[in-house]
This record gives structure tokens, C-alpha cells and sequence, in this order.
């Protein structure tokens, strides 16, 4: 048997659920709408997370109704096509507060990551 060398990280997943303990959103979801962001296309978001078009374009809706705003807009295109899609600014808002709940616990379990490996070295 070897020692182990205490390099272990703590790792998470973090959602959010509504009063029913119902999953709401979390980081598919998340990453979802940060590839609509970049794209400007719920197509092109969708097929970049290897997601089918008609689930997730359900999911967001339910997500939308249960929040009770708008995340995404969607704007046809003419004849050629060319349509977009883009985040509300209640959806960029919505995007930016999991960001930051995931900027300040990465933080904290990076912290936590040291206590575990500083224990664990020690045994």
C-alpha cells in the first residue's frame, strides 16, 4: 500500500429546486443558456451540448413558467432562415447570479479541498 499524497479535490454539484424539492435549474441548464449566449442560437446551443431539440425547448419552457419570466427570446428568421436566439436581461441576470454561486463555492471547496488533503496527509 502507498501513501497517499493528499492531493484529493472536494467536488460539488450545485441546482436549485422549488419548494416541492422539484429540480428547476441547474448546471446543464446553466451551461445551456451560456452556449445560447455565445451563439446566438438555441440550435446550435442545443446541438453543442449533444441535447435533443424538442426536450430541451420543453424544459426551458417549463423553466420559464415555474419562474415566472422570460430566460430566452427567440426571433425567426426571413425566407433564408437566419433566425436568433438571445437571453432576456432577466436571463443574463439569472445566468450571471449561478456564476457568482459558483465563483464563491469553488472558492469555499477550494478551501475545504486543503483541509481534506492536509488531514488525509496526516493519517
Amino acid at each position: 500500500m502507498h501513501k497517499n499524497n493528499g492531493n484529493y479535490q472536494i467536488k460539488y454539484k450545485i441546482w436549485i429546486e422549488n419548494a416541492e424539492g422539484e429540480s428547476l435549474f441547474g448546471d446543464g441548464k446553466w451551461e445551456l443558456l451560456i452556449a445560447i449566449e455565445e451563439t446566438g442560437s438555441l440550435k446550435e446551443a442545443i446541438e453543442k451540448m449533444g441535447w435533443g431539440y424538442r426536450s430541451t425547448w420543453n424544459k426551458l419552457q417549463a423553466l420559464e413558467q415555474k419562474l415566472g419570466f422570460q430566460i430566452i427570446e427567440k426571433s425567426r428568421g426571413g425566407t433564408g432562415g437566419g433566425g436568433q436566439t438571445v437571453l432576456t436581461t432577466k436571463g443574463k441576470q439569472f445566468v450571471d447570479i449561478f456564476r457568482k454561486i459558483h465563483e464563491e463555492s469553488d472558492a469555499e471547496f477550494e478551501k475545504i479541498s486543503k483541509k481534506f488533503n492536509k488531514f488525509i496527509s496526516k493519517l
